[in-house]
């Protein structure tokens, strides 16, 4: 069995699972479509907390995924494969999806990147954000968007991109200024309670 079979036959398995599971369906629906926006409010929350390690986990987060986009792209250009429900019969199709290249899953490098930047920042519930990364990209083949290998590829590219800006955002002294210089604008315009007393 080659490559391309064991991963057509691995997204069988996962995508006719929402036929014999349907009330499932509506949760992977969720995950696969509008679990997005809550990372993102999730996003939003760790940084008006305006604590600065959770503003560097943003920042990192932020770079992580710039950098996986990058190499996604790039993978993308040395192979491609539209979505399964355009590739092949009877997919379990539950939510709307163009035709285009579908290696490696945009959505998976997002969640990866932000949520494995998570993981190595937030000690207390780390692997809490790694379920959350593998479920989503589960998601996306359960819906029927995605093949096995799509989420796979996208979930390492984001892994390692991860460590790099980690490493990167650690140690560049140039990324605290800047955020330095922002808060310095932030209170301006949002001043602390402090801050608020003193005025």
């Amino acid at each position: 069995m080659d490559l391309f079979e064991m991963n057509v036959d691995l997204f069988r398995t996962i995508n006719d699972l929402g036929k014999e599971y349907t009330y499932l369906n509506n949760f992977f629906i969720f995950m696969a479509e509008y679990m997005v926006f809550i990372l993102a409010f999730i996003a939003l929350i760790f940084w008006f907390t305006r604590r600065e390690e959770n503003r560097m986990m943003i920042i990192s987060a932020t770079i992580s995924f710039i950098l996986a986009e990058m190499m996604g792209k790039i993978a993308g250009t040395l192979h491609s494969n539209n979505q399964p429900f355009a590739e092949l019969s009877n997919v379990n199709k539950l939510i709307e999806k163009a035709v285009n290249n579908s290696f490696p899953s945009d959505h998976t490098i997002l969640f990866f990147a932000f949520c494995m930047t998570f993981f190595i920042y937030q000690k207390r519930w780390r692997y809490i954000w790694i379920m959350l990364a593998l479920v989503v990209g589960i998601s996306r083949i359960w819906v029927g968007v995605h093949y096995p290998a799509d989420v796979i590829v996208g979930a390492i590219i984001s892994i390692f991109s991860t460590f790099i800006a980690s490493f990167i955002v650690s140690r560049l002294n140039i990324i605290r200024k800047l955020l330095w210089l922002y808060e310095k604008g932030e209170q301006q315009i949002l001043p602390t309670r402090d801050k608020s007393r003193e005025l």
